[in-house]
């Protein structure tokens, strides 16, 4: 009554209120004067639960035109008559740690792409080296495939033979000159994304990368994959404190000819 305070009756019990004058306030709090409706305390989530409607065919064909209107490199999206679509997609190649692959394979050929052959089967002999930084690999895809059959898509492509969970799909964005990733879910359909932005690059970019942020399930790795992260590690931490002795040693010489220069000076 005299602080106006409200919360919604699941926060009741955890409210503790600094009243100037707590035997007043105490008395008069009552669940009329203190609880928000029940509509109101649901209406967040009733906002996250209410989700857009797909866009009809015609709209998609709408979007189609508007998006093929604009490309410049004859990549362009078709629709089909169920109301489907395909097109291209560029994906960057962000990976600081290298990559697991069959060793001794030879390149693939197009009979191998033709009959789906699967090079990384036909040995068990494994090496690792590291993907160029920022290559990029041009897909085409359907407007049903997912995030993770792109990640897959893409290993499969480079024959890379390690985990998918490992890998993460993000969207890259620049707004007021700052660039901006977003983790993609894996259910998330890239190509109705690069539709919605158009096909300039600049205003949107798929980067896979690695994934590091505590989904990874590594009970589905085998032992010597776990050995290899163990090894990865352990190298970029020697690595890490080589530059910080460098850092230090460097700073340490300065400080001592700046010494050196000052003594006999006055002051």
């Amino acid at each position: 009554a005299d602080c106006r305070y409200t919360c919604h009756q699941e926060c009741r019990s955890l409210i503790q209120l600094d009243c100037r004058r707590p035997g007043q306030c105490q008395s008069q709090l009552s669940p009329e004067s203190t609880l928000l409706p029940a509509r109101a305390q649901n209406a967040a989530q009733t906002v996250e639960e209410e989700k857009p409607e797909p866009p009809t065919i015609q709209e998609i064909k709408q979007k189609i035109e508007k998006y093929n209107a604009k490309v410049t490199n004859c990549l362009l999206m078709k629709l089909s008559d169920d109301g489907t679509y395909t097109g291209f997609i560029k994906v960057h190649l962000k990976l600081r740690r290298p990559v697991t692959v069959p060793a001794g394979i030879r390149p693939q050929s197009i009979y191998d792409a033709l009959k789906e052959v699967n090079l990384a089967e036909m040995t068990d002999k494994r090496t690792s080296f590291y993907l160029p930084l920022d290559a990029i690999k041009q897909l085409h895809i359907s407007s049903t495939t997912t995030v993770s059959e792109v990640i897959q898509g893409l290993l499969k492509k480079f024959m890379v033979v390690d985990n998918p969970q490992k890998f993460a799909l993000f969207k890259e964005m620049r707004k007021d000159g700052q660039v901006l990733f977003q983790k993609l879910p894996l259910t998330e359909y890239p190509l109705y994304l690069r539709l919605l932005a158009g096909p300039d690059t600049d205003v949107l970019s798929f980067v896979l990368k690695e994934n590091e942020t505590g989904e990874v399930e590594w009970d589905a790795f085998s032992i010597p994959e776990l050995q290899n992260f163990l090894m990865i590690l352990d190298k970029e931490e020697k690595d890490k404190i080589q530059q910080v002795h460098r850092k230090y040693e460097r700073f340490k010489q300065r400080l001592q000819q700046t010494l050196k220069e000052a003594r006999g000076k006055p002051g």
